[in-house]
């Protein structure tokens, strides 16, 4: 597997992202992988690698520009990096849609052959450059946020695929509810899978915070991922 960072931008803003692939004869389909509210760090790179792994080029992207991460726990100060974009999604949109502008422009990606994937805080990301009507096979949203911003939905093009924890506080069944009547009047091909007794972050193994609402399922990680490989075969296919 070959691995390196990939500096681009969104304006004035400079951004890394980190690139994982195979070496290969011809262009493969790429993943972009959107981290959660600490910013591209390892678990987002793993994350790009799975995706490399699976024989896809695998992009972790930048929403908050170069060297900036948060920590494990720190929850004032994820939030805080966070925060502007949930609250602005033009900004959101920009910054993601400078992601997929930079891996279209890569050797190593079929550029008519790209979905996205993202984590928390990233799964409300790809499901915004969904809402963008980027021109991309799909979107996943791995514990996602679903509510949507302040700025109206262009026609969606993307299918898109939501892994849900059934006890995530951070998206009530309200959220999810309102988030289903959206894409069906928005004629949207899409689904969500919901495991049960499950809680916010269920694929990240350094969760475990009950009483904030986030802790590691092994099993639900297991078939989410499961549920990964199948989706991204039928875009890609």
């Amino acid at each position: 597997m070959l691995t390196k960072y990939i500096d681009y931008q969104d304006g004035d803003t400079q951004l890394e992202g980190y690139l994982a692939y195979i070496e290969a004869d011809s262009p493969r389909p790429a993943v972009l992988i959107a981290h959660d509210w600490s910013g591209r760090r390892e678990f987002a790179c793993k994350a790009a690698e799975r995706v490399a792994s699976m024989g896809y080029a695998g992009f972790a992207l930048d929403m908050y520009g170069k060297g900036i991460v948060g920590r494990d726990g720190d929850t004032e100060g994820n939030a805080a990096l966070m925060s502007p974009f949930v609250s602005d999604r033009a900004l959101l949109r920009r910054r993601i849609n400078a992601a997929l502008h930079a891996v279209r422009g890569l050797s190593q990606v079929d550029a008519t052959k790209i979905a996205a994937m993202g984590y928390c805080f990233g799964g409300m990301c790809v499901l915004e450059l969904a809402r963008s009507g980027a021109n991309i096979k799909g979107v996943i949203s791995i514990h996602g946020l679903f509510m949507p911003g302040n700025v109206p939905n262009e026609r969606i093009t993307a299918k898109v695929l939501c892994l849900h924890g059934h006890d995530d506080p951070m998206a009530p069944p309200e959220q999810v509810s309102a988030f289903e009547k959206e894409m069906t009047e928005g004629g949207v091909d899409w689904q969500i899978h919901i495991y049960g007794g499950t809680m916010h972050a269920f694929t990240n193994p350094a969760a475990n915070n009950p009483s904030f609402g986030t802790v590691y399922n092994e099993v639900a990680a297991k078939r989410a991922y499961q549920s990964i490989a199948n989706f991204l075969a039928e875009l890609f296919q």
